[in-house]
């Protein structure tokens, strides 16, 4: 099963899919509405635009099984080493390793690309996600309680954190399109 470059035209509407699925079946993501086609071409973009990776797993018959990335931590410029990550899983192909190999591709790239720190933002009632996390070296490191609110109740969000041995060289000041 081959780690893929996730491509709009072939790939966006199974993103879409496992999004969705996740939007009104979990607290994954903290959303109330499925998102459209028109959101993935903008998701698309913005990933583009920031050279940040969209990667997926994909079986032997093509089928996309999970898929992730990462973004911005947050907009400011001493953030510029810190991306925020997700990982998500078709419900089809969960338990079968799929979340630990994206993670361990997504560690790999933004090493590649010189960031410093992964965070990943998690349900804290998502012990999977938190054991996986675990699993790979990173550390709790903070909670917001009641974040959010969904399904009728307040959702508690924990954080994780991957320190990277990259940059070799860190910089003051604003790097732009890293």
């Amino acid at each position: 099963m081959p780690v893929v470059q996730c491509e709009p035209g072939r790939h966006a509407a199974a993103i879409l899919a496992i999004f969705n699925e996740a939007i009104l079946n979990s607290t994954a993501l903290y959303d109330y509405k499925p998102r459209t086609m028109e959101m993935m071409a903008g998701w698309f973009e913005a990933k583009a635009k920031g050279k940040f990776p969209v990667i997926g797993i994909e079986n032997d018959a093509g089928e996309l099984m999970g898929f992730g990335s990462y973004g911005t931590f947050r907009a400011f410029p001493a953030y510029k080493y810190t991306v925020e990550h997700s990982v998500y899983v078709d419900v089809r192909f969960r338990g079968q390793g799929i979340g630990k190999r994206l993670l361990q591709e997504l560690i790999k790239l933004a090493q590649g690309q010189d960031y410093h720190v992964m965070v990943g933002a998690i349900d804290s009632t998502n012990a999977v996600s938190i054991r996986l996390h675990e699993a790979l070296g990173f550390t709790h490191s903070g909670i917001v309680r009641q974040a959010g609110f969904k399904f009728g109740r307040w959702l508690d969000l924990v954080f994780y954190q991957l320190i990277l041995v990259t940059p070799a060289k860190p910089m003051d000041g604003w790097v732009p399109n890293r």
